[in-house]
Formats: structure tokens, sequence, C-alpha cells
């Protein structure tokens, strides 16, 4: 079968339905499932947080981040951090632990690949938090999840290679076409992503950034070029992007989006750090 006809169906299957979440996942979209209830309580928030430990670890991270912890003062337990955060910022990080369990490698290079997507997603999230704030002037939570979510196709993708080996070899052309938004759509559905976020992660992939941003389209596919790791799965179609990020030097005001982006170091290291705990 070809490739881009394994797309396809693997595509379809999620569709219909056929789509299954390691344990961890599935607690992860529990708690995503609760907090979209604006009257879920704090104490219930807090019990499915401490029921996945990646997800408690990551909460309580990203909780004494520089971004989300002006203070300084540690925060040790899970229902001071999911106090601190917020419900939004929780659903971004449930989004977080599904999108990185999602994939189940049956080999090394798969894991390699696993692991350097991972890296990719923390760190367009984590600058495409920082954009939205500073740059493009909107929602920071909102970035942030898109950011978290845009790779998650790939991710599927990653833990299919049991079913269908070679999948992902390097002269895979069909990822960067129509079987990327075929596979991503799907589990965007699958995963009840907001419209709204889905729409961002299309700019994203069609790869097209207006001068200057104003989207958050434009937010996510910025942050996407700017990020010091590549998605592996853009080494794999054979078109790398022709380093847009190397040629912007958006004026704002009076500072440029490079300044700013040095101005917010820190905030970003500490933001990937947590995430990729």
């Amino acid at each position: 079968m070809e490739r881009y006809e394994i797309l396809k169906k693997i595509a379809a299957e999620i569709e219909r339905g056929e789509v299954s979440f390691p344990t961890s996942a599935v607690v992860a979209l529990k708690l995503k499932r609760a907090l979209d209830d604006p009257d879920c309580p704090l104490d219930h928030a807090a019990r499915l947080v401490q029921a996945e430990p990646l997800l408690a670890a990551k909460v309580v991270a990203v909780a004494n981040s520089t971004v989300c912890n002006r203070s300084g003062r540690p925060i040790t337990d899970v229902r001071t951090a999911v106090l601190r955060l917020g419900f939004r910022y929780l659903r971004a990080l449930a989004s977080a632990v599904v999108s990185r369990q999602l994939a189940a490698p049956a080999t090394a290079r798969d894991r390699e690949l696993a692991d350097r997507l991972w890296q990719h997603t923390a760190h367009v999230a984590a600058l495409a938090q920082v954009i939205a704030r500073r740059v493009t002037r909107l929602d920071p939570e909102t970035a942030l999840f898109a950011g978290i979510v845009h790779e998650v196709g790939a991710f599927y993708l990653v833990s299919r290679t049991r079913d269908h080996p070679g999948l992902l070899d390097e002269d895979f052309p069909a990822w960067s076409e129509s079987g990327e938004a075929e596979v991503g759509r799907a589990v965007l559905k699958a995963l009840a992503v907001p419209q709204p976020i889905v729409d961002a992660i299309e700019v994203c992939w069609q790869g097209f950034l207006a001068m200057p941003p104003t989207t958050l389209g434009d937010t996510l596919l910025l942050a996407d070029e700017l990020a010091p790791v590549e998605s592996p799965l853009r080494d794999l179609d054979g078109c790398p992007r022709e380093g847009m990020a190397a040629s912007i030097d958006l004026l704002v005001g009076e500072e440029t989006l490079r300044d700013i982006l040095r101005e917010s170091a820190a905030d970003v290291a500490s933001l990937t750090a947590a995430l990729q705990a």
C-alpha cells in the first residue's frame, strides 16, 4: 500500500473512533473534559491531576516557572499549583500529556523521533505564549494550548509505525502535503480541540506567515519558525522551510521581535523546561 493511502486509512480509522489512548492519556482526557465544566470544583480537578503522575509533575513544574510564579516562592503541592494556574492552563497541560503519551514508539529510532518532536513542541508552545503576549496581543494561554497540540497528529503517526513499519522512513514525501492535514485534523477532532485552534494549526501547515503577524495562526507559525528544535518529521519530507526566521526583523513599536524574545528568554527557557519535565 502506498504511504499516502496508509495515511488516508489511518485518518479514516480515527474518524470512525478507532483510536486508542494509553492509560495516562485517558486520565488527562478525563481531566480536560471535567475542566470544560465551569462549575468543576477545585478539589475534584486536583484529585484528577494527582491520578496521573506525569501530569501532576508537569502542573507543579509549570506553576513554579518564572512565567507563572513571579514571587519565586516554591509551590510544592498539586492543589496550590492548580489554584495558581487556573483551569484554562490545566486544559492545555492535560492536552500536553495526551500528545506526549500518544506515541508508543516501536524502535529506538522512533523513540528518538518522539523525543525530538516533544522538544520541538515544548519550544513552540513556550514561544507562542510569549509572542501572543508581547507581539500579537492575543490570549497567551490560548497560544500555549495551540503550541502544545500543533503536532498531535505527528505523535499519533509515530505511534502507528508499529502497525506500518517504514511509514516514517527518511524518504517519506507525503507528510508535508495533504496526508499531514488529514491525520492531524482527525486526531484534533478526536481530542475535541476547539475550531479556532484547529484553524491556527491549518495556517501552520500551510506555512504562510502574514507580516505583521496578527492572528493566532500567525503567532503559532512564527513560534514554529523561531523554535531552536525543528520538527523531526519536517526533515523527512525533503522540503525544509527556507530559513524564514533568519530574516525576521519585525518592528513592534520601538522594539524588534528579536529584542522582545531576548528579553523574554528566561521566561521561554523556564516554561520550556517545565513542559518537558
